[in-house]
């Protein structure tokens, strides 16, 4: 039977399953490259599910605390958060958390872009659009993300903001492998070309409300 150390309250389960994980890892209860305890393991120290589990430890490693080793398990990579730049935090980001980052980005740039496009900067945004129109139609996922990300990154350019598209190209980087994961066919991107297609027009007309607009549109923020 547990005792009432060892149950975590139900609220906030994963950041209370991880501040208590963290406090063994300070204490040196798990070293430096150890593996911790199984998700069985974890569940059955702390009282809680298989997802508050996997919540903790996702915590963990975005803080930079353990290292997860897929079909290997999570190894403890220090003792302590360490400070780190923002750059190396969106290396770190995965999955949704990458995309999330991206999308933070998208209305701010779409907005700057309409205002200081080039001729040259349509011209590339227009290409890699085709493309993406064409893979799309084509079925062919990998081509159909990349030209996606190519367009995104072409806007980002045409923002004329340094600190933008130097920010937009470390999460794209790293934005490809998760899109790859999450979608299968283009059926998604072929939904949402005509609102690309809108985006790039407003850019071209230089209307920053409509370019803003259209962007929150695409990312599913509201407007």
């Amino acid at each position: 039977m547990m005792n009432k150390d060892t149950i975590i309250k139900r609220l906030s389960l994963a950041d209370e399953v991880a501040g208590r994980l963290q406090e063994k890892i300070a204490l040196g209860e798990y070293a430096i490259g150890e593996k911790l305890p199984t998700e069985p393991e974890l569940m059955a120290v702390f009282g809680v599910g298989r997802s508050t589990i996997r919540e903790a430890v996702r915590n963990l490693s975005n803080a930079g605390l353990v290292r997860v080793q897929q079909g290997l398990g999570t190894f403890v990579e220090r003792q302590q958060v360490t400070a780190e730049s923002l750059s190396e935090r969106f290396l770190r980001a995965k999955g949704l958390e990458l995309n999330e980052i991206r999308q933070l980005f998208e209305l701010k740039v779409a907005e700057k872009a309409a205002l200081n496009r080039t001729e040259a900067d349509i011209i590339q945004m227009r290409k890699h659009l085709e493309e993406r129109r064409k893979m799309g139609f084509a079925n062919i996922p990998e081509a159909c993300i990349q030209a996606d990300i190519n367009f995104h990154l072409s806007i980002a350019t045409a923002s004329q903001s340094e600190i933008l598209l130097d920010m937009y190209k470390t999460v794209a980087h790293h934005l490809k492998q998760y899109f790859l994961e999450l979608f299968i066919d283009t059926e998604s991107f072929i939904q949402t070309q005509e609102l690309h297609e809108l985006l790039l027009q407003s850019i071209v007309d230089q209307d920053s409300q409509k370019a803003w607009a259209c962007a929150a549109r695409i990312t599913g923020q509201p407007v």
